[in-house]
């Protein structure tokens, strides 16, 4: 197999990595002086871990046509059954999609700006046509993510989205780090199959509270979280942040309603992935938060990554 292209962008004081293999984003800097400390090194607020880039693990890269797994690869739609191929076998499940492992077209390419186009054709129980695009651009607020999905085939189809980055705080380790998550649910998951085992609870008064900061020390976390807290702008905000205050912050727009927070316990070092969703693993046969594209029809939603610091 011939190595990933990846690409280059900067702008804002920021620098982005992102792949071909699954237009994952790879690497975000920060360069800023004050936010750096003099040091001649950027602040780091994604780093994959080696082994970790895709195709495997899917690190960093967007998981479309569906996010998370589909319960043994099963499901029906518009009273048609489906069979998709066990992409998990252990688990069995079919697992994020059709997009993390393919090579997208760079379709738009500036300083600042990367856009990656893929189609998605017909495969073993998905008989839908699909264009998506992923757009990577760098200004002062920090890295903008902009996903489209346009349905190019004639019957109108399932979709959901999301993506796979590995969040750091600089050089700080995890267990020394704190992180918020402006969610009021999170849905249990089975975890021998990573699939759904009950619908949403709500977090008050329980261990996967994390509306206020708390310690990630000895938390394993696997959590897909829903009923995001939104500020004025419409975007909620979720934020990991080392014992200075300084760190990296999420956000998600309208479109991405879920937020699946996983450590990542074979990393070096130990890493966390907040992974922006439009909808909960399983959506395909729980119908929860499910988009259906009609035939010609687009979505568009958004979401990104900035710089954060306590007192700005």
């Amino acid at each position: 197999m011939s190595e990933p292209l990846h690409h280059s962008i900067r702008g804002g004081g920021y620098r982005a990595t992102v792949s071909g293999t699954g237009a994952a984003l790879l690497a975000l800097d920060y360069d800023d002086p004050s936010y750096t400390q003099g040091s001649v090194q950027p602040y780091r607020l994604v780093e994959t871990p080696g082994g970790h880039e895709p195709p495997l693990n899917y690190g960093g890269a967007v998981l479309a046509p569906w996010p998370g797994g589909i319960r043994d690869g099963h499901f029906y739609f518009d009273g048609i059954e489906h069979q998709l191929a066990l992409t998990d076998s252990e688990r069995g499940a079919a697992v994020n999609g059709l997009a993390w492992y393919r090579s997208w077209e760079v379709s738009a390419l500036t300083d600042s700006r990367i856009q990656q186009t893929l189609e998605v054709g017909l495969h073993k129980g998905w008989p839908y046509q699909l264009r998506l695009t992923v757009a990577h651009e760098l200004g002062p607020d920090g890295l903008t993510v902009t996903h489209t999905a346009t349905n190019v085939g004639g019957y109108h189809s399932p979709f959901g989205v999301g993506v796979h980055p590995y969040l750091r705080v600089g050089d700080i380790p995890l267990d020394e780090c704190t992180l918020q998550v402006a969610a009021g649910t999170r849905m249990p998951l089975d975890r021998a199959r990573a699939l759904p085992a009950a619908y949403s609870q709500s977090v008050t008064d329980t261990e996967y509270d994390f509306t206020r900061p708390r310690s990630l020390e000895g938390v394993h976390l696997d959590v897909p979280f829903s009923a995001l807290d939104a500020d004025l702008d419409g975007n909620s905000r979720h934020r990991l942040c080392g014992p200075d205050g300084r760190g990296v912050e999420l956000w998600t727009g309208p479109g991405f309603g879920w937020l699946q927070a996983t450590t990542i316990e074979d990393a070096e070092p130990r890493a966390l992935v907040l992974a922006p969703m439009t909808c909960p693993p399983d959506a395909f046969n729980l119908g929860i938060d499910l988009l259906v594209l009609q035939s010609g029809e687009r979505w568009s939603g958004r979401w990104g990554l900035r710089g954060y610091e306590a007192d700005r």
